[in-house]
């Protein structure tokens, strides 16, 4: 179906646009969306100045290991670069702008002062790592969450299954319990915990607001509260003091979070009051431009992390997944969030660290990256045929062991094995780890009907061919250079009033695909073999077999 096809048309008037702004790991892109129909008339992209945060702050304060910061003003330069760049592209009156939405990575959470100011913009608080924000694959804190997950079991607090039995390092609880821990006084100073897409609407609008689906998925918000005085008590006498600095105003998928203050608007170029939609999860507002909104429809975000998004029309407990929030992905539905933790991370690692420099050359030789010369020379593999056998937890299991002190696994290697063995053993594991999540779904009787995937790595044909062949069902590919900018300008459409809700703004204005993998059956009985020797390193790695990855 083409965009807008049969699907209801915008309330508003003719020539109404909309803005999406996504800020992703290490840039921020801005589109320019048509209300009607969901095209995109203009684009831009900003890089980020300071990229992630990882080895030393800008005074060159040195990082422990396993930390990933982000500067604040990186974010504010996008809505002054690229918000402006992509209205020029675009050709078209910032005033014919009603709305604007903004998505970002989560959790990201900034600590800040009770009027929005970033504690690392104080000057006495440049030098500590603490006073940034905690970028969502900061994993120093799986310490502070596997106590969190060890008190929650032993107490029965009741919103734990929930979040699949576990609560992960990437969320708020875990960050904001490593800050007091580790620089109480920067915990003291801070007057506000907040996600950075909710940060970024207070600066658009001057009003603070929490949206409804970062509360839930990564402040553990269930049945209209946050967890228990008590609860955090026991976890530090003075966590419970969080609880003011992370409560606010909640804000529904979609709403109207304010409107442009004439600050934000001088940045942005556009008019002073125009909508600003509430915060959201870059992941999330990608399912309303994949039309991925419907119970049973799963979305799959494949870029440096991979996060699985679906809807359904009931509650149901399912091992492992990172969180189930009632109104968490549209409102009246419960939504469903997993995800795996490191997958275009493992492959630029790859392809940074391990390859052999006659493979560089090569590429360069033929004009092509080193990545597509890998695809190249492990396509046509058998499946098997390598003898290897990877886990893809480089970056640590996100769903469905919620482990970040897990490492990547690799079996089989000889002497005769060949780089692109290993790239392609690689690819595997990241696909073997997405059926993980999708059978934890189904063993707990929630339906996957269907699946789409969109993000950088559907640029990758060998890689949509594996996933394809792994996962044993047709994988439908979002045609869409920026999804989580137009899901967030989707989101904007709604809260200047041009749709009553995101599943109609998404029928109308969500993008269609590009194509369709359907599963080769004799490769797909192949991986069926080589995922239950998968499932079988899976186990006894993550789950007790042995402590090896841990003690390392």
């Amino acid at each position: 179906m083409a965009a807008g096809e049969g699907a209801a048309r915008p309330t508003t008037g003719p020539a109404r646009f909309v803005v999406g702004v996504d800020f992703g790991t290490l840039s921020g892109r801005a589109v320019v969306v048509d209300v009607a129909d969901g095209a995109v008339r203009g684009e831009a992209v900003h890089p980020y100045r300071h990229g992630v945060i990882s080895e030393r702050l800008p005074d060159g304060t040195p990082l422990p290991p396993d930390w990933a910061l982000q500067h604040p003003d990186d974010h504010r330069e996008v809505l002054r670069v690229a918000v402006p760049a992509a209205l020029r592209a675009a050709g078209i009156r910032p005033g014919d702008v009603c709305g604007i939405g903004v998505d970002a990575t989560s959790c990201t959470m900034l600590p800040a002062l009770a009027d929005g100011t970033p504690l690392s913009e104080l000057p006495d608080l440049g030098g500590r790592p603490h006073a940034y924000p905690k970028l969502w694959k900061h994993h120093a804190a799986q310490r502070q969450a596997a106590r969190i997950n060890d008190v929650a079991a032993a107490r029965g607090e009741r919103w734990l299954p929930r979040y699949g039995g576990r609560v992960s390092a990437e969320w708020q609880l875990a960050k904001a319990l490593e800050v007091l821990e580790e620089d109480p006084a920067v915990f003291d100073r801070a007057e506000r915990f907040i996600e950075t897409a909710d940060w970024l609407v207070w600066q658009l609008c001057g009003r603070e607001t929490r949206n409804v689906s970062a509360a839930g998925y990564k402040g553990l918000r269930q049945d209209g509260r946050y967890p228990s005085a008590e609860f955090l008590r026991a976890l530090h006498p003075r966590l419970d003091g969080l609880l003011p600095r992370v409560d606010g105003p909640l804000v529904p998928v979609g709403a109207r979070a304010g409107g442009l203050t004439a600050t934000a608007a001088a940045w942005t170029g556009l008019p002073v009051g125009t909508a600003v939609a509430a915060g959201a999860i870059d992941a999330h507002v990608t399912a309303a431009a994949a039309r991925a909104v419907e119970p049973g429809r799963m979305l799959a975000v494949l870029g440096t992390s991979t996060c699985l998004i679906m809807n359904a029309a009931a509650y149901r407990e399912v091992p492992g997944v990172c969180g189930v929030v009632d109104g968490g992905v549209t409102t009246g539905a419960w939504g469903y969030e997993a995800g795996q933790s490191g997958v275009g991370d493992i492959f630029a690692w790859y392809a940074r660290t391990a390859l052999p420099a006659g493979y560089v050359d090569e590429a360069r030789r033929r004009g092509i990256s080193p990545y597509e010369l890998l695809d190249a020379l492990a396509a046509d593999q058998p499946v098997g045929g390598h003898g290897l056998l990877a886990l893809d937890w480089h970056s640590g299991n996100r769903s469905v062991l919620m482990d970040h002190e897990l490492s990547g696994v690799l079996v089989g290697l000889t002497l005769a094995t060949r780089p692109e063995e290993i790239w392609r053993a690689l690819l595997e594991a990241t696909a073997f780890g997405a059926r993980t999540v999708v059978d934890a779904f189904t063993a707990a009787g929630v339906a996957v009907d269907e699946l789409t995937v969109a993000g950088g790595l559907t640029g990758n044909r060998l890689l949509l061919r594996i996933y394809a062949d792994v996962l044993n069902r047709p994988l439908h590919v979002l045609d869409s250079a920026h999804p989580a900018a137009l899901g967030a300008a989707i989101h904007a459409a709604v809260a200047a009033g041009a749709y009553p809700d995101v599943p109609a703004a998404s029928a109308a204005m969500g993008a269609g695909r590009r194509e369709t993998w359907h599963p080769d059956p004799a490769r797909a009985a192949a991986y069926d073999a080589l995922y239950a020797e998968y499932r079988a390193l899976h186990d006894h790695f993550g789950r007790g077999g042995t402590n090896v990855l841990h003690r390392l």
